[in-house]
């Protein structure tokens, strides 16, 4: 019985350790810059911020300017990134974002695993 109950919390302190890590950890980050092309509160029950940046570039064999849409998603406590990316949105001015990949999302969490955390406007 006593070995039963060690397994039993071995199994659940893994299984709970998993779920941290997916919920909280990510494998990725970096930078991305563009313009603020859609911001929207989407969801039924779960209301998330969805957002996508035109990063621009060229292609074809003619180089000619295209349009590359990037989306992403923002955690909805963070008020700040929300206003910044709302005015970049408004004005029309360039933004480089910092995002973190994440592993995996919830429904809550938003619909992208690309989540920006810092907006910075570029002159």
């Amino acid at each position: 019985m006593k070995l039963l109950k060690i397994l039993a919390g071995v199994v659940f302190a893994g299984i709970f350790g998993f779920f941290m890590f997916v919920l909280f950890g990510h494998y990725s980050e970096g930078e991305r810059g563009g313009t603020v092309s859609k911001m929207s509160r989407k969801g039924f029950v779960f209301k998330t911020y969805e957002g996508q940046l035109n990063v621009g570039g060229l292609a074809g064999e003619t180089g000619s300017p295209a349009s590359a849409l990037w989306n992403f998603s923002v955690d909805g406590s963070d008020k700040d990134v929300i206003q910044r990316l709302d005015s970049a949105l408004l004005n029309g001015r360039r933004v480089k974002v910092h995002y973190v990949e994440k592993y995996y999302t919830f429904p809550w969490q938003g619909e992208t695993n690309y989540f920006v955390d810092k907006v910075e406007h570029i002159k």
